[in-house]
């Protein structure tokens, strides 16, 4: 089976358009018939304007669907020539009802068809003919309908409305030679003569009404023979205007409250080990049980300055006062001895009983002074300390350097 293609379309460029209503649904359509006696092939186009059917028909299938549509006008034929001859005729007489002198006594009616997409049959009183047509898709539909529909009824109306004469005045020769020259320059330049045909006011505005009457536009727009230049000048900007610019909006100064409680109950969280932590007693600069640096590097500054700090305050006990003598005492594991007393002068005068003293942590012993000269010094030393009733506070780290204790 042959379906319609760009070639047959092709074909079709020279025959006319044929316009027959369909009854029952009011709906105009045109179709254009191409048959060749030669090949003994004819093919239709079908179209509404909107969608485009055709249908291709060999010399068998003429014969075949001419049998099916008139079974009073079919002879059995002996020869094979008797029945190509038969062929021809058939087909000439589907030529001349697909004429524009034919097709107006034929009565149209689209039917149902389950073998094809649109269906319609043309008879009168003693002919009756079929066709089943397929759709050819909307790519060829439209390049159909260009060219064989639009550009065509654009030709047309520039001729008709740039004509000297009326057209309906004129002979049929002259409205061909005018066609002829409508149509030789607009093959030139397609663009110029698309351009220069639909952009007169009288065409344009003419086009739009007709478009508007036939889509029941209540107030269709007028139609104008000229048109005024219109001023293509780009508006200029606006002039700023001389009133007191706004104040910008002001930012708070310090964050919010809840910002504020945040940041507090944070420095609270990292002060509260150091507070939860126990106070430790205090401790005698030349105690024996010292607390023993990290590192070598810093035992060596650290003992030194100890050393001088002894020396210095060892002449000025001496001026001030003699010292008692009071034998020193080691503590060991095995007779722990209570620390003294740390009380001051205000506590005795008083006689307030004060609490007991916290026994002393044993602690590493640091390590030992290179002379035994200055061990026993250190301790002397720290006896008239609790003598004298001085109460020393913690010992603070010494910062070296980045590290810190």
């Amino acid at each position: 089976m042959e379906y319609l293609s760009e070639e047959h379309a092709k074909l079709l460029l020279v025959k006319e358009w044929l316009v027959k209503v369909d009854n029952d649904t009011s709906i105009p359509y045109l179709f254009k018939f191409y048959a060749s006696t030669v090949d003994l092939k004819c093919h239709i186009l079908i179209t509404e304007t909107k969608n485009v059917w055709g249908e291709v028909l060999s010399s068998n299938q003429i014969a075949r669907r001419w049998r099916d549509c008139n079974p009073q006008h079919h002879a059995e034929l002996s020869s094979q020539d008797e029945e190509e001859s038969w062929r021809a005729n058939c087909l000439e007489y589907l030529t001349t009802i697909h004429s524009l002198g034919g097709i107006a006594d034929l009565a149209f009616e689209v039917v149902k068809s389950n073998y094809s997409d649109l269906a319609f049959e043309l008879r009168n009183d003693t002919f009756r003919w079929r066709w089943e047509t397929f759709n050819v898709g909307p790519k060829m539909s439209a390049d159909i309908l260009s060219e064989h529909l639009i550009m065509p009824l654009i030709s047309a109306t520039h001729l008709s409305f740039f004509s000297a004469d009326p057209v309906s005045g004129l002979s049929a020769a002259d409205v061909e030679k005018s066609a002829d020259r409508v149509g030789r320059i607009a093959r030139r330049a397609v663009d110029n003569h698309v351009r220069n045909t639909l952009s007169k006011p009288l065409i344009a505005t003419t086009l739009r009404r007709m478009g508007a009457l036939l889509n029941f536009v209540p107030d269709p727009p007028r139609i104008v023979a000229d048109v005024d230049a219109p001023d293509l000048t780009p508006p200029s900007p606006p002039a700023p205007s001389r009133a007191a610019p706004e104040p910008p909006l002001r930012r708070p100064a310090s964050p919010s409250s809840k910002l504020q409680n945040i940041l507090a109950k944070g420095g609270d969280r990292k002060k509260a080990p150091a507070a939860r932590a126990p106070p430790q007693p205090p401790q005698d600069d030349d105690s024996v049980t010292e607390e023993e640096p990290d590192d070598e590097e810093s035992f060596v500054p650290r003992y030194k300055g100890r050393k001088v700090a002894k020396d210095h305050r060892r002449t000025k006990e001496r001026s001030s006062s003699p010292a008692r003598s009071v034998p020193s005492k080691r503590v060991t594991p095995d007779h722990p001895t209570s620390p003294p007393s740390r009380e001051g002068p205000n506590h005795s005068d008083r006689g307030s009983p004060s609490p007991p003293a916290r026994p002393r942590t044993k602690r590493r012993v640091a390590a030992e002074p290179s002379s035994d000269e200055e061990s026993v010094d250190g301790e002397k030393d720290g006896v008239a300390q609790v003598k004298s009733g001085v109460r020393r506070g913690v010992k603070q780290p010494i910062k070296r350097g980045g590290k810190r204790f």
